[in-house]
């Protein structure tokens, strides 16, 4: 990219260089309304609240942020939902620009200014998000609304602040890096023109045009932005125009910010020119193999045929070998040296066996996914029920909500028999049963009825999630995850709810929907169909009560929003609801929740992955055959394809723990903790997984694909 100082030549900057001057800025602070620098008359930057309006909605200017690249950066707001925004006004001053420029580019910049998934999936590959490409019709400017990255910055600024990085980072820049050129260069992508194209080259890969976001625990993740495709548009025809970038060069760039992070600068000290990765002296020699790597990268070595084959050979490459003793990148002289004296053809051949044996071994042993300390908590359970000691004598009753979770799971079949037929008498050869009696509670805003029996010592104990106001004369173990699951309209055959919100949805716009506030679905976006929303819930007190708890933050007004504004219906009833609407050929606005082990295996309604404020979205349902997490392409009728990973519901925002809860009463029989102690071995926890409860860890796929009976 042309330096600021060569741009813009025609307009007489004091400082040479109008987009990074400081006298526009202060031109539109001291006069309201100024559109020119006073001094040169260069565009004067945007004043606070100006509004610019695009096809998605009206934006609004916060504050001028900085110059980066070719356009300078704003915050701002999206009026319609007051979401934060980033926005970035690109110039086409009159005086660089003719008529006929201005206008070809404008109409181009609409029709490449930004890129998504063709297949509208939201995956994230580290790409700063587009919102809209907006070309202002009758002035100078064009304007890029993105999606902020909180608590991010330009790689160049980080240099600054920070100075270089270690090896291990800069080897982490590139995994990131390299595998969002793996993205960019092979997916199939979509343009705001609706035109579809197999992969892009970046083309403007820099320290300016990559961000880092930096995570408190020192973890950080690296975002591209500012694509050649749009951001050349704006470099005045006088200068001559880059050509069109290949993917090699996406390489050799990303090569060349690795060596400035890892130098620490991008000029020599005493000339002030660019550092020359050929200059040995230049580098750090703190890890030989990572700079034979960016060697590569560059192409100064043998380079990579493409950012996958780079990658592989990045996750690769030996550990960082501290220091000059070990071996070091050769300078083109020394490898005439080494041509001298070529390796013994016996050792090439030795290490050509190890290589190909350990390539058998990975084959082989290697290739699964799980990690090797993955199971080591299911190891240590205990291995079935007929192996828990001290199993009391007598007739146990217990209790729970009616309608909830447990009373349902307990009718579900397993194994050739129902659940609670399994759990009457765990242990044949003992004299304890368990009994089970729901109870209904009179108020559906505290349904804790089942905690009350036991405290007034008419059930023995109780399986729940509602423990938060259990007393102290009472223990609580837990034995599972449940969790919600939000569903919207889901048919493969067409366009639909799920395939339009991207497959996911975050809890700020579940509880707007379930306090009337969001009434359309274009209210959350204005690509979603223009279309009424259609809250529903199901009619189990206690999922209502944990959508309350963790939507609606037990927030009175709103729990009483909810209670005005929602449709009360069992969950079965609603997905009939939804089938025959669709199967009707109607769009339905209807989005419902419900239990875990009540929505996922059905194929009505597409479980939508949750957000919790800026964090990613989580999808806890996962392709078995793919091992990832399913998205809205799938074809959910598959029932047998897909699985809760227990590891990622740990972390879903919806998911909360089962617990049995009993008297801490020493001269009460212990039923509750044997009850416990039995759900939480190897073959109560495969029992709960069949029937949709969430084991408390992971476990083999080979120990959930037959029966529990007899878990090894």
């Amino acid at each position: 990219m042309p330096s600021f100082e060569s741009l813009y030549q025609e307009y007489p900057c004091s400082y040479n260089s109008p987009l990074s001057c400081d006298r526009p800025f202060q031109t539109a602070q001291q006069i309201k309304g100024a559109k020119f620098c006073l001094e040169c008359g260069f565009p004067a930057t945007l004043p606070q609240e100006a509004e610019i309006k695009g096809n998605q909605g009206t934006y609004q200017i916060a504050s001028f942020i900085s110059v980066r690249g070719l356009g300078r950066l704003y915050s701002g707001i999206q009026l319609k939902d007051k979401q934060p925004v980033i926005i970035k006004e690109y110039l086409l001053p009159n005086r660089c620009f003719n008529e006929n420029e201005t206008q070809k580019r404008k109409e181009t910049f609409k029709r490449v200014g930004g890129i998504s998934l063709a297949d509208s999936r939201i995956q994230n590959f580290r790409l700063v998000e587009t919102k809209e490409a907006i070309a202002d019709e009758k002035g100078e400017r064009c304007y890029l609304i993105t999606q902020g990255i909180e608590s991010s910055q330009t790689l160049a600024k980080y240099l600054i602040e920070k100075g270089a990085m270690t090896s291990s980072d800069v080897r982490e820049v590139l995994n990131q890096g390299l595998q969002t050129l793996q993205f960019l260069h092979t997916q199939k992508l979509r343009f705001p023109s609706n035109q579809t194209q197999l992969g892009i080259t970046h083309g403007n890969i820099s320290l300016d045009s990559t961000l880092i976001k930096v995570e408190n625990n020192q973890k950080f993740s690296i975002y591209f932005c500012d694509l050649a495709i749009w951001e050349n548009l704006f470099i005045p025809p006088i200068i001559p125009q880059p050509a069109p970038a290949r993917p090699e060069q996406d390489l050799e760039s990303l090569g060349l910010l690795a060596f400035y992070l890892w130098t620490g600068r991008t000029t020599n000290f005493l000339s002030t020119q660019p550092l020359d990765p050929r200059d040995n002296q230049q580098w750090p020699d703190t890890d030989s193999h990572l700079k034979q790597f960016i060697y590569r990268l560059i192409g100064l070595e043998t380079p990579f045929d493409n950012a996958e084959t780079a990658r592989q050979a990045l996750l690769q490459l030996p550990k960082e070998d501290h220091g000059k003793g070990s071996s070091s990148l050769r300078s083109p002289a020394s490898k005439e040296t080494a041509k001298r004296f070529p390796m013994p053809l016996i050792l090439l051949v030795i290490m050509a066996l190890l290589l190909l044996g350990g390539g058998i071994w990975y084959w082989f042993l290697g290739r699964k996914t799980d990690s090797p300390n993955q199971y080591i908590l299911w190891s240590r359970l205990v291995r079935n029920f007929s192996e828990v000691p001290n199993v009391p004598s007598g007739q146990f009753t217990y209790t729970g909500e009616k309608e909830s979770t447990w009373s349902y799971v307990l009718t579900q079949p397993v194994d050739n028999n129902r659940l609670g037929d399994l759990l009457t008498r765990p242990k044949p050869d003992a004299t304890a049963t368990f009994k089970y009696e729901s109870v209904l509670s009179a108020n559906i805003s505290n349904p804790i009825k089942s905690i009350e029996e036991i405290q007034t010592n008419k059930k023995d104990f109780a399986i729940t999630s509602l423990v938060e106001n259990i007393t102290d004369k009472l223990a609580k173990k837990q034995v599972a995850y449940d969790g919600l699951i939000v569903f919207v309209a889901f048919n493969k055959r067409d366009s639909n709810l799920a395939n339009a919100l991207g497959g996911q949805i975050n809890l700020e716009q579940l509880r707007q929907i379930y306090t009337g506030k969001i009434t359309n679905w274009q209210q959350i976006n204005p690509k979603l169909p223009n279309l009424p929303v259609k809250p529903f819930a199901p009619n189990e007190p206690e999922a209502i009560s944990k959508f309350q708890e963790i939507v609606l933050k037990n927030a009175p007004q709103d729990e009483a929003l909810f209670a005005a504004n929602v449709t009360k219906l069992d969950t079965t009833k609603t997905q009939n609801q939804i089938r025959s609407e669709t199967l009707e050929g109607r769009t339905t606005g209807i989005i419902s929740f419900g239990i875990i082990s009540k929505t996922w295996k059905q194929c009505t309604g597409y479980p939508l992955a949750i957000a919790d404020g800026r964090k990613s979205a989580i999808q806890p349902l996962f392709q078995k055959r793919d091992r990832r997490s399913i998205n809205p392409s799938d074809d959910l009728c598959q029932h047998d394809d897909y699985y809760v990973d227990v590891t990622t519901f740990q972390s879903y925002p919806l998911g909360y723990p089962i617990f049995v809860v009993y008297p801490k009463d020493s001269n009460r029989l212990p039923g509750g903790s044997t009850f416990a102690q039995m759900l939480t071995t190897r073959q109560g926890q495969c029992l709960l997984s069949k029937v949709g409860l969430v084991a408390l860890q992971p476990m083999p796929d080979d120990i959930n694909s037959y029966a529990c009976k007899s878990v090894p």
